[in-house]
């Protein structure tokens, strides 16, 4: 069964991680597929080469969200592109972590703009796509961090917090407008950062978490593909850890 049969998604930060399974995903259950990428231009490249396939188009764009006049850009070339747009999953993000008293104005500025600014920017333009077509789903990508704080992450967890702060209120802006707004929270997921880290360290954090196991990219991808899909019809404003029970 292909839950997202006919649908027109935009992933950001797409290239690797998390946001390229939710790609892979979505093209799965037979969504058309737009994502963003930005430093990881040959891995954007092939991402788009590789997910193909008939009756499917998908479609990588160089873009940076954090920047407004890029972000117009970009959903305008998606709808010639694509001809509409259903689904948004915001997911770029970045990481500058420090403790509080070493960190700098800049990576406090990086992160948030990245994070944060970018997904204000991407829901504000692909809203006026969806209210005219009176349907839509926006899936932004938060963290266990946002709602438990974290020390050395002051930044990313304030970015994360302020994510969930602004899902609620599209939730109760645009619910109106048939469109949903929800959050994802994951927690430890093994991601290509995790897979260079010492396995012992690695295996002290699962035993910490009540699966006794790290996610993977796939548990949080199928969480999106249910909040895209029309399963979620009545589901909106809601924060939906994939944290094996961390929360």
């Amino acid at each position: 069964m292909r839950l997202l049969e006919g649908k027109t998604a935009l992933i950001t930060g797409a290239s690797k991680g998390i946001g390229r399974k939710i790609a892979e995903k979505f093209v799965e259950h037979g969504a058309h597929v737009a994502f963003t990428y930005l430093s990881s231009i040959e891995k954007g490249q092939a991402l788009e080469q590789e997910l193909q396939q008939e009756g499917i188009k998908v479609k990588g764009y160089r873009s940076d969200a954090s920047k407004f006049d890029q972000v117009e850009q970009l959903i305008n070339d998606i709808v010639v592109d694509f001809g509409t747009l259903d689904i948004v999953v915001n997911n770029a993000g970045i990481t500058k972590d420090g403790l509080l008293m070493r960190m700098t104005e800049e990576n406090w500025d990086e992160v948030l703009n990245t994070n944060l600014k970018s997904v204000f920017n991407v829901t504000k333009v692909a809203s006026k796509v969806m209210m005219k077509n009176k349907k839509g789903v926006f899936i932004h990508m938060s963290s266990v961090v946002g709602v438990e704080g974290n020390a050395g992450q002051a930044n990313y967890a304030a970015s994360k917090a302020g994510i969930i702060g602004f899902s609620k209120s599209v939730a109760k802006e645009l619910g109106s407008r048939n469109i949903r707004s929800n959050v994802v929270a994951p927690g430890f997921i093994r991601t290509e950062m995790t897979d260079s880290l010492d396995p012992k360290v690695v295996e002290g954090w699962a035993q910490n978490i009540p699966l006794k196991r790290a996610g993977e990219t796939d548990d949080v991808a199928n969480v999106c593909v249910f909040l895209g899909s029309d399963l979620s019809t009545y589901v909106t404003s809601q924060v939906l850890p994939v944290c094996g029970g961390m929360l």
